[in-house]
């Protein structure tokens, strides 16, 4: 049997401009998911298509996270935003002119 996708609840306009641009640096709050055990609260360093890799305060280390299933919050120019992995589940580059445009995204 397929595994099935999360419905991703539709993101506001001020939501989509915001997070099709760059990410990196930011801070971010996630909670506990199927992907993750434990709240992981620090700042994004790197993302591919699938995952995020989060700097946490206080280890050496980063923490790779991936984006199914995530929730959470990220702080951005426009203040602190509702974060879902399956909206950001799409190649870094092409999150631009998917998020504000609507277009179509596959996911793998």
């Amino acid at each position: 049997m397929p595994p099935q996708s999360i419905p991703a609840t539709p993101l506001r306009r001020v939501e989509r401009e915001a997070l099709a641009g760059e990410i990196l640096g930011s801070t971010v709050v996630l909670r506990p998911s199927a992907g993750i055990r434990r709240t992981v609260e620090g700042t994004v360093v790197d993302e591919s298509l699938s995952t995020l890799l989060v700097r946490e305060t206080g280890r050496t280390r980063p923490t790779r996270v991936p984006k199914a299933g995530l929730e959470g919050t990220i702080v951005l120019g426009a203040g602190e935003l509702p974060l879902r992995g399956e909206s950001l589940r799409v190649r870094p580059e092409d999150r631009t002119k998917r998020l504000l445009t609507g277009g179509p995204r596959r996911f793998r």
